[in-house]
């Protein structure tokens, strides 16, 4: 008795599978890679919003009350009303009662006088949450958010 092979035989080939499954992987690799990348912009993005809002908050404080937080009294005096401090806003100078955190999750930092010579800077340290660093790592500054 003899087997008779079909000349129409159907399915696939473990080999034709394997392709398959191949091309499929790197497309989804290459598409993760993509995905990767526009998550980090959109956080710097995000964080040089906070930082430019952050900024012209401290900036509001200074001309209704007549001067910069000092660095002891940093971000949350936009939020807590000082006692020694007359003409400050009610409701505080942001639209909540929490400070925002940078896009990685850190606190934003509030520097007075800064080496740059300006009054004062609000700070990200990056991804890294570290002062320094170079890509997604460097620090951001709120006098560079615009």
């Amino acid at each position: 008795m003899t087997l008779k092979r079909s000349k129409n035989k159907k399915g696939f080939t473990l080999v034709e599978i394997m392709a398959v499954i191949i091309i499929i992987g790197l497309l989804a690799a290459i598409g993760a890679m993509n995905f990767l990348g526009q998550t980090d912009k959109a956080r710097v993005t995000t964080t040089k919003a906070n930082l430019k809002m952050l900024h012209n908050a401290v900036a509001q404080f200074k001309m209704d009350t007549g001067r910069y937080p000092t660095e002891e009294e940093g971000l949350s005096i936009l939020i807590e009303p000082p006692s020694d401090v007359k003409g400050y806003q009610p409701g505080g100078y942001i639209d909540s009662t929490e400070l925002p955190l940078d896009a990685w999750g850190n606190d934003f930092v509030y520097v007075a006088y800064p080496e740059s010579g300006k009054p004062y800077v609000v700070v990200s340290f990056g991804a890294d949450g570290e002062e320094g660093g170079e890509e997604y790592d460097a620090d951001l500054y709120s006098t560079d958010a615009g």
